[in-house]
């Protein structure tokens, strides 16, 4: 399986992200997040591949986050509440999220990416 980029085109972050992938000449497929963000399963999957703590994959700097009022809520929520919330909105989503359906990353650091996908 090739590399699967979600991403928000608006979404600085996200820019210098694929930025970077161009630049190394990585071949990738772009979904947005908002318009197709990843199902249920497919986030649980990612969570579960990424190694992170699940709390790793909210946006947590994005305004739906805030208006929801999830920061505590993250605190004590169970996995399962978790993983529906973010299926909810794509905006609830860290991005970009980058996997090859065994690795994945969340957000966008120049060293992690290096250290990730160029093998």
């Amino acid at each position: 399986m090739g590399l699967t980029f979600y991403w928000y085109p608006k979404c600085g972050t996200c820019r210098n992200a694929k930025k970077w992938l161009d630049a190394k000449g990585i071949e990738y497929k772009e979904v947005h997040i908002v318009d197709n963000p990843p199902s249920r399963d497919e986030l649980e999957q990612l969570y579960k591949q990424s190694g992170l703590e699940l709390k790793k994959f909210f946006n947590t700097s994005g305004q739906k986050y805030r208006e929801l009022g999830l920061k505590d809520k993250v605190k004590t929520a169970s996995e399962t509440e978790l993983l529906d919330l973010l299926a909810s909105d794509g905006m609830l989503i860290k991005r970009p999220l980058l996997t090859d359906g065994s690795k994945v990353t969340v957000g966008f650091k120049e060293p992690e990416y290096e250290a990730t996908w160029l093998q």
